[in-house]
């Protein structure tokens, strides 16, 4: 099912780490806001490898991510997608990464998992010429890999804040 992109990016003129997921999932799409899931782990690792008190709003969220130079988005703008299954995107547009890069001070770019990975590399690489860092996915279909692993992949991106 067709699916628009719901969140604008959130960075400001002070953002120097961007960070891109693939598409919100259905329950950030109902929020309106990035990693809405419950068990998505992004927001606890955060917290942990930034030293900061756990946002429970989204204005908190996002005074976390601002306060810290980072900025989120996600690769794909619109796209047909079943539910939440990044294995179902189909048919996709991407979102303007380049024309946020050129309204922030964005230097480095880091996507959440293989498959922002992947959508970057076909459609956003080309256009911007900035090689992403992959992540390993906070998502909860990530079990692979556990919370302290996560944390201490992730905590690369404090050497360019």
């Amino acid at each position: 099912m067709k699916q628009i992109h719901p969140i604008p990016p959130l960075y400001s003129a002070s953002s120097r780490v961007l960070i891109l997921g693939s598409f919100p999932s259905v329950k950030s799409r109902e929020q309106a806001f990035f990693y809405g899931h419950p068990q998505n782990r992004f927001w606890r690792v955060a917290v942990e490898i930034l030293g900061c008190g756990i946002p429970r709003t989204v204005d908190e969220k996002k005074r976390l991510i601002l306060g810290n130079r980072l900025a989120l988005w996600d690769v794909i703008a619109e796209c047909d997608i079943t539910g939440s299954s990044d294995s179902s995107i189909r048919e996709v547009v991407p979102n303007d990464i380049s024309g946020l890069l050129e309204k922030s001070g964005i230097k480095t770019i880091f996507v959440n998992g293989k498959t922002a990975e992947k959508f970057y590399l076909r459609y956003t690489e080309p256009k911007t010429g900035i090689k992403a860092v992959c992540l390993p996915s906070t998502s909860p279909a990530n079990a692979a890999w556990s919370f302290e692993r996560l944390c201490e992949a992730w905590s690369v991106i404090k050497e360019y804040i």
